[in-house]
């Protein structure tokens, strides 16, 4: 008969010097699989007598339980090395700071920032938004707005024209967002409140002055809109974004061709210290254009001046973003330097609210 002990033992061995699971599987293949040396031993049994199978019988099963004991303890034990290994190799170090999120990293310019602000304060007011085309007709950026051919106001404004087809209208770069006032009066009837936040080109470049800015304007029309609304609205709008209780304004008068009264405003402010502080102070500051919107832009989009009339106003957003949070160069607006972005850009998930705040 076989030796029982010595198999035994060599497959014992053969358990405990297998390396990884495939050594493993392969000594239970050897042994306890279908064709393996001890189940070929176990079938042998049926070929055996009555007397041998009650010697043999109870040898061979203790035999075959107590490898596939050990091959069971083995298999746990390289389970354990396993897990030990993988810990080892993936610890962290807890004392490194956190890397934050892309959420928390991520940063909204203040231009977009600033335009979502303004668009909450005159929501609120019962303003809708209005947008037009960056490029437009001479007629909708000086004509209709009361800029007849040859006035000299139209100068002032160092325009970005584009080379125009043969017979074809001479296309610009559109100047100020105001002729969005003209294709919204053409488009709706009064009574028409919109506020136009957008981009605007003109050949200037130092501190405060780009090619390419951001102006924001406003339209109401109806029949009985009037200076008082007009200085009502402005001057609530600036407590508002400047997040003052109350502020003084000083309305000047000025010129622009498409309004009539025309002026210009005021802000109090304090410039003694290095941040200039709104509501307070002796010092002014001029922040906006305002006036009536003129008789000849009404009726150039076929409204009756003697039955409606308005007021528009205009500001540069990039401007008041300087003031508000203390940015000294527009230039920076467009370096595209992720470390001033990463300075005063505003977190993603914190949309200005007049109930929750604006720049909170």
């Amino acid at each position: 008969m076989t030796d029982l002990s010595a198999i035994e033992a060599r497959y014992l061995n053969d358990v405990e010097n297998a390396a990884d699971e495939a050594a493993l599987e392969a000594v239970r293949l050897a042994a306890l699989g279908k064709k393996g040396e001890i189940s070929e031993l176990l079938k042998g049994l049926g070929k055996m007598d009555a007397e041998e199978r009650r010697e043999f019988g109870p040898k061979l099963n203790g035999l075959r339980d107590r490898v596939a004991e050990a091959l069971g303890a083995k298999r746990e034990r390289l389970a354990d090395a396993a897990i030990e290994a993988r810990l080892a190799a993936e610890r962290l170090d807890v004392t490194l700071p956190v890397r934050p999120s892309p959420v928390a990293r991520g940063r909204i310019h203040p231009i977009s920032q600033v335009v979502d602000e303004i668009t909450a304060i005159f929501a609120d007011m019962g303003f809708s938004v209005a947008e037009g085309p960056d490029i437009e007709t001479d007629r909708y950026n000086f004509t209709a707005l009361n800029f007849p051919e040859g006035h000299p106001a139209r100068e002032m404004h160092d325009t970005f024209f584009l080379k125009a087809k043969e017979g074809a209208e001479r296309k610009l770069l559109r100047t100020h967002t105001s002729p969005v006032q003209i294709r919204t009066m053409e488009a709706s009837s009064p009574p028409i409140r919109i506020v136009i936040p957008g981009k605007t080109y003109r050949q200037d470049s130092d501190a405060t002055h780009t090619p390419m800015f951001h102006q924001v304007e406003g339209l109401v029309i109806d029949k009985s809109a009037n200076i008082a609304n007009m200085k009502w609205v402005l001057t609530e709008f600036c407590k508002a974004f400047f997040e003052v209780p109350s502020l003084n304004m000083r309305f000047r008068p000025s010129f622009f061709p498409f309004t009539e009264p025309s002026m210009e405003v005021d802000i109090q402010c304090d410039r003694s210290g290095s941040e200039v502080r709104f509501g307070e102070g002796t010092d002014w500051m001029e922040i906006l254009g305002c006036g009536m919107v003129h008789p000849n832009v009404l009726r150039g989009v076929g409204l009756d001046p003697d039955e409606y009339q308005g007021f528009a106003w205009g500001m540069g957003i990039d401007r008041i973003a300087m003031l508000k949070y203390g940015m000294p160069d527009l230039r920076a607006f467009f370096d595209a330097d992720i470390r001033w972005v990463e300075h005063y850009g505003f977190r993603p998930l914190d949309m200005p609210t007049l109930f929750s705040g604006l720049s909170s």
